[in-house]
């Protein structure tokens, strides 16, 4: 297998490649040898790996150290509950998971008339942008963009990359408890960029989830566009 001009890389393709013989049956108990895959495919062991790291998290694949790696027929997806108090950390750590953020990037933008209706504020007012990836036990479940008011939270950036939690972040900005208002639900096949940030396959499907988070005033203290893998998570919604 030698690099073409699709531009997919090669652990991805090889991933793809071993996902769809599980799919299809070829392979349903043990791997081969990463040596054997190596020369089946014409790559080295690292990358090998790095594809059976991404089949692994996506829960396909199990590694049990001495023996082997297994086709994991029954893969579990992560739960996640949305309801009026969604937060990540404590979701993760009810199900004996250690959650982690991860700060991918930050700058500043100003808000559209579109922003500046979720947010409540005037167009064109400052706001901090925010791109973390979520993750538990090492494995990426999500990717999210914040929007935040610059001039209500001028630390949250420095907060966030700090503690790795926006809930710990707008605390130390000052918001002690906050709620979600509204959440909205789509999905679509997940994009180059975020494929390679959550180590998936290349036609994963994400279910977003756009919303507003407000303070115990009912004032808007972030919208937040989130990206979850729907192979790895399960989203259930709460009654309020």
């Amino acid at each position: 297998m030698s690099p073409d001009g699709d531009g997919v890389t090669l652990w991805r393709r090889v991933a793809d490649d071993i996902r769809s013989n599980i799919g299809d049956g070829t392979i349903s108990d043990a791997l081969p040898s990463e040596l054997e895959l190596a020369a089946r495919y014409g790559v080295n062991r690292h990358t090998v790996r790095r594809a059976i790291a991404a089949l692994t998290a996506d829960g396909l694949l199990r590694v049990e150290r001495g023996r082997g790696t297994f086709v994991n027929n029954k893969p579990q997806r992560i739960v996640y509950p949305i309801g009026s108090r969604t937060r990540f950390s404590e979701n993760m750590l009810k199900q004996s998971l250690e959650p982690s953020g991860r700060l991918i990037k930050s700058d500043y933008v100003l808000s559209d008339s579109v922003m500046a209706a979720l947010l409540k504020c005037r167009v064109g007012t400052r706001l901090h942008r925010l791109d973390s990836l979520a993750v538990a036990d090492g494995i990426p479940l999500s990717r999210s963009t914040s929007y935040f008011s610059a001039e209500r939270f001028p630390g949250i950036i420095e907060a966030y990359a700090e503690t790795g939690s926006i809930t710990e972040a707008l605390r130390r900005e000052g918001v002690v408890d906050y709620r979600r208002r509204e959440t909205r639900l789509t999905a679509e096949r997940v994009s180059a960029r975020d494929a390679e940030l959550m180590s998936c396959a290349a036609d994963a499907v994400v279910l977003i989830s756009r919303a507003i988070d407000v303070d115990l005033e009912g004032q808007p203290v972030q919208f937040i566009r989130t990206k979850f893998l729907a192979d790895r998570v399960e989203l259930v919604m709460l009654q309020s």
